[in-house]
């Protein structure tokens, strides 16, 4: 699937899941119909992300859902993950895409319009953009108060590849960072911390349609 249409991403973070596995909680989004799903599994060791990694793989894999690979290269092609996703720290986008090759998907965290274009230009697929409204998934303080749905509006006027914006995203505030150019949204706590992920998953989808442009019904950026 191309990043264009992913409405809803799930990050995957098991430290959150009270008790649940990761797999579970995949599964429990395929069924709530979500589009991407990000392995990130942070203080986590490379032997174990790795042997999740083909169990998600297999998952997604049956299902037609694409499978990002947070930060790691060498654990996305293991895996024949569907491609990456970077960030500012992290391996260069073009470097990431000369090492998977034109067909995978690469894509990069940005939070200003500079670096949102400097990606682009460096050949990433998609944009992850954030943090939209602050969060408290990452250490750094300067995540916290976010960026909001103002910035994906104009990073998307900006870029023309797909944006999905991040960060304290919810099904109650996914209308306005869709309305505001994201083809998307994606989430760790939305959906890992949910009594039903599926049906958190389906909420979430249908938020971000309802910020679709009346107009148009795909966001201003595709």
């Amino acid at each position: 699937m191309a990043p264009s249409n992913w409405r809803t991403y799930l990050v995957t973070q098991e430290s959150l899941s009270s008790g649940r596995s990761t797999v579970e909680i995949v599964r429990e989004a395929i069924d709530g119909g979500i589009d991407a799903v990000q392995l990130r599994e942070k203080d986590t060791d490379t032997r174990w992300r790795y042997e999740l990694g083909l169990e998600l793989r297999e998952l997604t894999a049956a299902a037609g859902v694409d499978l990002i690979v947070n930060d790691r290269v060498d654990v996305a092609t293991a895996i024949d993950a569907d491609g990456v996703h970077v960030g500012q720290s992290d391996l260069p986008v073009a470097i990431a895409r000369d090492l998977l090759g034109p067909d995978a998907i690469v894509g990069c965290s940005t939070s200003t319009v500079e670096q949102a274009e400097r990606a682009e230009a460096d050949g990433a697929d998609y944009l992850g953009v954030g943090t939209i409204y602050g969060t408290t998934s990452k250490d750094d303080a300067v995540e916290k108060d976010g960026v909001g749905p103002k910035r994906v509006a104009e990073i998307a006027d900006a870029v023309s590849i797909p944006i999905v914006g991040i960060g304290g995203v919810t099904a109650d505030n996914a209308g306005p960072v869709a309305e505001a150019g994201a083809a998307g949204v994606a989430v760790i706590s939305e959906i890992t911390t949910a009594t039903d992920p599926s049906r958190a998953t389906a909420r979430l989808a249908a938020a971000v349609e309802s910020g679709k442009s009346p107009e148009s019904g795909e966001p201003t950026n595709e």
